[in-house]
Parts: structure tokens; sequence; C-alpha cells
């Protein structure tokens, strides 16, 4: 069987970057600026903020260059970095995570959502992309964070768990709960 590898086609400015060129820096700022303020917009849910979130991420990629090993994509490291930026943001702003033993109050005894939570049946309804992301963007923080990190950047809950410091099963509450609360904004 043959491996595929995948070859990181900003090599070059990489190794550019780490010689401190400013203008193969500039080059990797366009390439994935666009793309990871999408990423803080989707996590902050606020401009300014987002902005500064990416400016800071990118400081600190440049700053140390010299750490990334091409044992990923260069935009995979990066992402990671505009990620941790992203949620240090949102953590400063004291958000106020919903513990399992919450969550559970609105379950039937035997643990299972009740009829109310599990009517919506994800695989049959289509929704407007615009409308989804605009109902995403007024979830709170927490439910957003964690809805994004999980629906868009590919984290499992045990992953954002250690990210933002939460337990696996907060994690999974802050999810269903998003998810609900998704449905309800998106029936209006």
């Amino acid at each position: 069987m043959k491996t595929n590898l995948y070859i990181d086609r900003h090599v070059e400015l990489v190794e550019r970057c780490k010689l401190g060129e400013r203008k193969a820096q500039y080059e990797l700022y366009k390439s994935y600026s666009k793309a990871m303020f999408n990423i803080c917009m989707r996590i902050i849910n606020h401009n300014g903020e987002a902005e500064d979130a990416l400016q800071e991420a990118f400081v600190d990629a440049f700053s140390n260059l010299h750490q990334f090993r091409n044992q990923s994509t260069f935009g995979a490291w990066l992402k990671q970095i505009v990620v941790n930026k992203a949620i240090n943001q949102v953590r400063s702003r004291k958000v106020q995570w919903v513990e399992i033993d919450q969550w559970q109050e609105s379950l039937d005894g035997s643990g299972v959502p009740s009829e109310e939570m599990s009517g919506w049946n994800e695989d049959d309804t289509t929704l407007e992309v615009e409308r989804v992301r605009n109902a995403v963007l007024k979830l709170p923080d927490g439910y957003r964070v964690v809805l994004s990190l999980y629906l868009f950047e590919g984290y499992d809950h045990e992953e954002i768990g250690e990210v933002l410091g939460i337990s696996e099963s907060t994690s999974r509450t802050q999810y269903m709960r998003a998810k609900r609360k998704l449905v309800e904004m998106m029936a209006v």
C-alpha cells in the first residue's frame, strides 16, 4: 500500500520567515489571515476581540517559528495557536460553564434527553447557511465555543475539555445545550 505524503506548499515561505524576512511573513499572513480570522470569530463572536486574538496569534507564531518542526503543515500549527488565543480571549470574559448536574435536571429519569430535547432529527433538517451562522453567533459564549470547536474545528469532547480546562462531561453538556438552543432559535 502506497502512502501519500502531504507536502506543505508554504515550506519555502516558512524557511524565509525563520531567516527574518518580513515579506515572507506578510505572504504567510495573507495566505492564512482570513481563515484564521473566521476561526476567531466563531469562537469569540466579537470583531475587535477576534482581530486582536488573530494579531496576537500571528505575533506568537512568528516569534516562535523556530519551534515549528514541520511535523504538520504550517497551517495546522498556526490553527492550534489561533484556537488557543481565541479560547484565552473568551476565558478572560469569565465564561460560566454549565456543569453536568445542572443539565441532568432536564433529562427524564433514564438519563435520556426528554422528548422535547430529542425531537430534532439532524439528518432530515436542512437550514440556510446564513441563518445558522447568525444563530450560532448569538449563542452564549460557553455554548458557542464548545459548538464551534466540536463541529467546525473537529475537536472531540476530551480535547475540548483539556483545552478549556473543563470536564469532558461539561463539554458534552455545553454542546447538547448549544444544539438545543440553536434549534430553538432557528424555530422562530
